[in-house]
């Protein structure tokens, strides 16, 4: 009888810690959610699931409070443009670009730039997601962790390109730097199988 009432007892405790978890697991609720825009479609198919499967919008949910819908943060880094070429021949003079080239570098780039952020901004938009976008200069792998960091984002989203081992060790690669160097929960999106083989 006595390890009845224990039971019970113990029982009777653990009911309140259940609930105050629940309450504990609702506070941990994923807010911000930045995914890394480039001009790949992986990219965009990171975006896409990430909408589908992590983002509650209001159009889906409509008892859902404003506090509790999440916002996702369209990141674009572009890559700085470099005002000299090193010749691969023999000579070894380097040739710098003219201030035209570079503005017309840096006006593509920007052009660019936009394209992308509007895609990006409409899919969030047809979702009733809230969406904002950070576009910096730099190395992709490291601007983006950065930038999480900074923002103590909730979940980092990336897509996978699908490198092979060699082409990822010459290349590198953005979504395996961020697993490896970014201070938040990280997820990387691979592509989808193809059904038709």
């Amino acid at each position: 009888m006595e390890t009845q009432s224990a039971g019970a007892a113990v029982g009777s405790e653990q009911q309140p810690l259940m609930k105050k978890n629940e309450k504990q697991n609702k506070k941990k609720m994923i807010k911000v959610i930045m995914v890394g825009i480039d001009e790949s479609d992986e990219s965009f198919n990171a975006l896409r699931w990430t909408l589908d499967f992590l983002f509650v919008s209001i159009g889906e949910a409509p008892e859902t409070r404003l506090d509790e819908v999440g916002k996702v943060v369209l990141v674009h880094v572009q890559q700085p443009f470099h005002h000299y070429v090193f010749p691969a021949g023999p000579g070894g003079a380097a040739f710098y670009a003219t201030s035209a080239v570079v503005e017309s570098v840096r006006k593509a780039q920007e052009e660019n730039t936009t394209v992308l952020l509007s895609r990006a901004l409409q899919m969030c938009k047809d979702k009733m997601a809230e969406a904002e976008t950070l576009v910096l200069d730099g190395d992709p792998k490291d601007m983006i962790c950065q930038a999480a960091e900074q923002m103590q984002v909730d979940l980092l989203v990336v897509g996978s390109r699908g490198l092979g081992k060699i082409k990822r060790a010459f290349l590198g690669s953005v979504s395996d730097y961020c697993a490896h160097h970014a201070k938040c929960p990280i997820l990387i999106v691979k592509p989808p199988r193809e059904s038709s083989k």
